[in-house]
């Protein structure tokens, strides 16, 4: 289905199925409108069983690289956190209504074959200095997908998860140790007031955002074992 389009097909057939939802939001505006429309094309009377939706960690905003737990207020300061907390909220506000309870997992940066910032590495592209960057979180893509999966079993009410691998680590130290592991040169570093110069709007919120997230929550309830705990174990070749 197309859902930048109104959905005219007959109600989804979602009755006692795990829905996964892992489309992202249009690329502009505040609100996700893809959402909306999918969750308007779910009969109520035939809801899933429960839904799992991967939002951000963007949307607690800059904790100056304090450690957030999921009771942390949202305060996202870029349009694509606007939209993914904006999305939260109308899931959460569809779950009250409709009594189908939804998962919510705030992630942190994913990384794993084919999300590695290998081309950039290799175009010598610089990084922000070790000193000056800020701490960040990380996940392996396949971790990911086996919380989702647990995430989904796991019963009860409504529930939102911070989720990485729980270490914290720089962008810095992140695109050092790809290097490392695919035996290219060390990308070259430069202070904060370069990196305003040279790096792309993109990268600079990224940088402009630091916080540790708490995943004691994660651990506790879903009972996790994760295959790649550190960056190093993620990125050691098979």
């Amino acid at each position: 289905m197309d859902l930048d389009h109104p959905l005219h097909q007959r109600p989804l057939p979602t009755a006692d199925a795990l829905l996964y939802y892992f489309a992202p939001p249009p690329a502009e505006g505040t609100t996700d409108s893809r959402l909306a429309r999918l969750l308007a094309a779910i009969d109520p009377s035939h809801r899933p069983r429960r839904i799992v939706y991967i939002s951000t960690s963007g949307v607690y905003g800059d904790c100056q690289g304090a450690l957030v737990t999921e009771e942390r207020p949202p305060q996202p300061l870029t349009p694509r956190a606007r939209r993914r907390l904006d999305a939260e909220q109308t899931l959460l506000g569809w779950s009250e209504q409709h009594g189908c309870p939804v998962t919510i997992l705030r992630v942190g940066g994913i990384y794993g074959p084919g999300r590695l910032p290998l081309e950039r590495i290799r175009q010598g592209m610089p990084v922000l200095r070790e000193e000056e960057a800020p701490p960040s979180n990380r996940i392996h893509a396949d971790d990911l997908a086996r919380i989702c999966h647990c995430a989904a079993g796991r019963p009860g009410p409504s529930t939102i998860y911070n989720t990485s691998d729980g270490q914290h680590s720089t962008m810095t130290e992140y695109f050092l140790a790809v290097a490392r592991a695919a035996g290219l040169p060390a990308p070259p570093q430069i202070t904060l007031a370069e990196a305003r110069e040279q790096l792309s709007p993109a990268m600079l919120s990224y940088l402009q955002e630091s916080r540790r997230l708490d995943i004691s929550k994660l651990r506790r309830e879903l009972d996790y074992t994760f295959l790649y705990p550190t960056l190093e174990a993620g990125l050691k070749p098979e």
